[in-house]
């Protein structure tokens, strides 16, 4: 049968399962918007309040279902504003496809009113990305986004479709959609007795996960190949959740905001085992001095990674479940029974302190995750805050903890909450923030407002931009130049005007009181909690510095005197 390009495009998206998509209309998007009208029982759409909303939404919808996310935006700056969304993907490898239009394929490079050449803007933070200026060949390019998004390595996609491709008519014929198969035809049985070797011949071994992990579902396989190498474990940012952070084994997080078990272990190790992680700067400091007295095992699935950063002495590429899978049934079980009692030794020396005296982040993180039991899922916008959370909330799942690794996205996590929320409605989703993030995204309380979606936004407000200001405090003499934002505006106010219950606290026990009553709403919350402006994240490690030179209050102290 022959319909339009704007039902060939929503018949696709219900090919590949889709059931939710995030986006903004506009004078390009009409005709696919008339068709997700006329398939509105089939197709949720979620109105955002602005274009990165909805990216991001799309983005956090991803992230805690292992979906594919869909956002939809029109022509121009509707185009343009999609883009640190999918930037923000591109850097975490988050499977996402953005659809995008533009305006008829005879006005095209002609200046014409809010076009844009968006494929050429998004080229370098995409996986790939197509322009469709005929209508033959626009079902299967939406299915090849879709196939590209969730293969190997993750990441978004961009479609540009020109208007009059959505109005054209041509024939459709349902597809089933490709099944997504693991990368496996580069795992080498060489590779993996290299480090089957390795891994015996070590006497001091440090596993070190990361996102990708997450991705190939491989969380089962990693708890089994711990046990086997008798190693503990650390974890980035983006790999949070992918070991049970209950474990004796776990030993925090790595890198500038590490644990100074982490920091330090890696430090002492003989053998350094990086699975799904690409060694960002954040998470090795100086690269010259990292892991400097031990063998580096990098798999990764994206041969780009190997020996990108640091140098490995042995690496497997391909799935991460995959290859453990094999490890798992080549390597005999180890014990480093004197190694592990030195870690013990360490997590007790340098256990992180959380003060009661009054409030403050990390006592606020410490009593959400009572307060949830452990089973939320946590979202976050980016600084400080975003540091408390993975240092003080224990994730013991995958798809648990949602925030922006790569590009530190501020204004991340409002959308992502909601779209969270939407792909895990029967879970409580909480998006911590800081009062400089809030201001970025706090329109999306209106979003979640409209729909009913019951988000808990807390707001950590020391009213100052926190992560700078703690830069400038320790690195600047304390110049504190446009980080200060006490100006009088009612975070509360706000949120009410924006329609979602609001509440400031603060004491602990007035969050406490005030969380409690957020989870008994039908729509979103906002908890302000005030807290000291000079509140710092330890430990910390200076920007370029050695991870072994990891430093808390106590060291600066001792410095001083």
């Amino acid at each position: 049968m022959n319909i339009s390009g704007a039902e060939i495009i929503v018949e696709c998206l219900k090919e590949q399962g889709v059931e939710t998509v995030f986006g903004y209309p506009g004078g390009t998007a009409l005709n696919v918007y008339d068709a997700l009208y006329k398939h509105q029982d089939e197709i949720n759409h979620i109105l955002t309040s602005h274009e990165q909303g909805a990216a991001h939404a799309a983005d956090g919808y991803a992230r805690a279902t292992g979906k594919t996310g869909v956002c939809f935006a029109t022509s121009g700056p509707g185009a343009t504003n999609l883009v640190t969304g999918i930037a923000t993907a591109y850097m975490d490898s988050i499977p996402m496809v953005a659809i995008t239009c533009n305006v008829n394929v005879s006005m095209l490079g002609k200046d014409t009113f809010q076009e844009i050449d968006i494929a050429g803007v998004t080229m370098p933070i995409t996986k790939h990305n197509f322009i469709v200026k005929d209508i033959k060949v626009l079902a299967d390019t939406v299915r090849r986004a879709f196939e590209i998004a969730a293969s190997g390595r993750p990441g978004p996609v961009l479609i540009d479709v020109a208007k009059d491709v959505t109005a054209d008519t041509h024939s459709y014929t349902y597809k089933e959609p490709k099944e997504i198969l693991p990368v496996t035809d580069t795992i080498r049985e060489s590779d993996i007795d290299k480090v089957a070797e390795l891994i015996e011949k070590s006497k001091k071994p440090f596993v070190f996960v990361g996102g990708g992990i997450i991705s190939s579902g491989a969380e089962e396989e990693l708890a089994e190949f711990v046990k086997l190498v008798d190693a503990p474990v650390c974890d980035t940012l983006m790999g949070k959740g992918a070991f049970d952070e209950t474990s004796p084994y776990f030993t925090g997080m790595v890198g500038m905001h590490g644990t100074k078990t982490t920091n330090f272990g890696i430090s002492k190790c003989d053998l350094l085992m990086v699975i799904g992680a690409r060694f960002s700067d954040r998470d090795t400091g100086n690269t010259r001095s990292f892991a400097k007295g031990a063998k580096i095992v990098h798999i990764d699935i994206d041969p780009a990674e190997i020996n990108k950063n640091i140098k490995a002495n042995a690496s497997i590429i391909g799935d991460a479940k995959e290859i453990l899978k094999r490890l798992n049934e080549k390597i005999e079980q180890q014990t480093h029974k004197e190694w592990l009692a030195e870690i013990k030794d360490a997590k007790k020396k340098y256990a992180l302190k959380v003060s009661d005296k009054k409030l403050n982040g990390p006592q606020i993180i410490e009593k959400l995750y009572d307060l949830t039991k452990g089973d939320a899922v946590i979202v976050t916008d980016v600084g400080q805050h975003q540091m408390w959370a993975a240092q003080h909330y224990k994730f013991t799942k995958p798809r648990t903890l949602i925030t922006s690794g790569g590009l530190g996205t501020m204004g991340y996590g409002l959308g992502a909450a909601i779209g969270a929320k939407v792909g895990a409605p029967d879970k409580t989703v909480v998006n911590i923030a800081g009062d400089g993030c809030f201001r970025m995204n706090l329109n999306e309380l209106a979003t979640a407002s409209r729909y009913g979606i019951p988000v808990i936004e807390i707001v950590i407000n020391n009213h100052v931009l926190g992560m700078v200001r703690q830069w400038q405090t320790l690195f600047y003499d304390k110049r504190y130049s446009q980080t200060i934002l006490d100006d009088g505006v009612d975070f509360v106010k706000v949120s009410e005007g924006l329609g979602a219950k609001a509440f400031r606290v603060k004491t602990i026990e007035e969050f406490e009181k005030a969380f409690e009553n957020a989870l008994k709403q039908k729509g979103p919350s906002m908890i302000e909690c005030l807290i000291d402006e000079d509140d710092k994240v330890f430990p910390m490690v200076s920007p370029g510095g050695n991870i072994s030179e990891a430093f808390d209050e106590s060291d600066l102290k001792k410095k001083k005197s």
